[in-house]
């Protein structure tokens, strides 16, 4: 995939000319990308999500970026969201298989669905308001609601794949994210991998941060990252 059409595209929306070779964190290595047989006509952009201002900003510019490509392309784009609870050092999650998908089609969101083959009862699930702190909003600002469990560790990844949830819906896109448990860096290679995605986008402002580096060059797709000028606070 040509990615600098779409980011030319991206950041004359913003009314900038210097983005494209900022947002290049890798160029992506074609020749590690495996045979698929999704289809010509379709795109599929994965974006690195963990809650933080950065993610937020990651997030809302990749819906821009696919629904752009979408009109200027006629392609359908699909964007997914993944979200890794970083394992390491932490024994209590090593039992737990890595892969979980969740989708806004499906009645069973929460992630308390992962607990059920090692907790015998958990605590119904229930909506409440998570407080939005002032440094952590982007230009999309509201409450957002939450589900809640009895481990604190997918808790939190409640909160975080609901965060999620509402930002895909104000795009009125479907909501398809990746629960996944490891490392962070081999996580988010095997959902590019699965879905053959054709970039993956992080909250990451520059090609050292040690995310990107240990993804490394033959990472099977282009990764964009966040330039300096437009990040968001932290």
């Amino acid at each position: 995939m040509n990615i600098k059409p779409m980011l030319v595209r991206f950041q004359s929306a913003v009314g900038r000319d210097d983005l494209v070779e900022q947002m290049i964190l890798l160029p992506g290595n074609k020749s590690s990308v495996s045979p698929t047989t999704k289809s010509d006509n379709s795109l599929t952009f994965v974006v690195g999500y963990n809650g933080s201002p950065s993610s937020h900003t990651a997030l809302d510019i990749t819906l821009l970026m696919a629904h752009q490509t979408s009109l200027a392309t006629n392609k359908q784009v699909s964007v997914k969201i993944v979200y890794v609870i970083d394992n390491e050092g932490n024994s209590k999650l090593k039992h737990f298989t890595s892969n979980y998908t969740f989708s806004s089609n499906s009645c069973k969101f929460s992630t308390a669905s992962v607990l059920k083959s090692v907790t015998p009862e958990l605590a119904k699930p229930k909506i409440q308001a998570l407080a939005m702190s002032e440094g952590q909003t982007t230009t999309k600002s509201r409450p957002v609601p939450t589900t809640c469990s009895r481990t604190s560790i997918f808790e939190k990844a409640d909160q975080i794949l609901w965060q999620a949830r509402y930002l895909v819906e104000e795009w009125g896109d479907n909501f398809i994210a990746h629960l996944r448990i490891g490392s962070v860096a081999e996580e988010l290679t095997r959902v590019v991998e699965s879905e053959a995605a054709d970039l993956l986008f992080l909250g990451c402002h520059s090609a050292k941060h040690s995310l990107v580096q240990k993804l490394g060059s033959k990472f099977p797709c282009p990764v964009l990252g966040i330039p300096d000028s437009i990040k968001a606070s932290c």
